[in-house]
């Protein structure tokens, strides 16, 4: 059974960081692209990061370049999603979510949710004072 868990979610100052994790578990990380998605209240699910499973390219959305790093450990079969210097616009719960499909370029992927079949339950991310 496929299954990603995300941990690593809490409350932070602005500034601070935060490391999320997203375990997978029913198959192996590697072969699978893996995004990184966030949804604040009232908004739709935005794609942040992914990773692509050909050469572990990686890929960013213009709001978090520089500041967010994504990565992957396969002996852990964990992806990471580093977050730095962290603003208030940053707060949403952030999924996980894997693909494997080699029909698109890694910034369709980015910002296809749809594309994505398997998904984690979410960690919360707040950003504040």
């Amino acid at each position: 059974q496929v299954r990603l868990v995300e941990s690593g979610g809490g409350l932070v100052q602005p500034g601070g960081s935060l490391r999320l994790s997203c375990a997978a578990s029913g198959f192996t990380v590697d072969y699978y692209g893996i995004g990184w998605f966030r949804q604040a209240p009232g908004k739709e699910r935005e794609g942040v990061s992914c990773i692509s499973n050909e050469d572990d390219s990686t890929y960013y959305v213009d709001s978090v370049k520089g500041r967010f790093t994504i990565s992957r450990d396969n002996a852990k079969n964990t992806v990471y999603l580093q977050m730095n210097s962290l603003k208030p616009e940053d707060t949403a719960v952030y999924y996980c979510a894997a693909v494997v499909d080699g029909r698109y370029t890694w910034d369709v992927y980015l910002r296809s949710p749809d594309l994505y079949h398997a998904w984690g339950q979410g960690t919360q991310v707040t950003v504040s004072s």
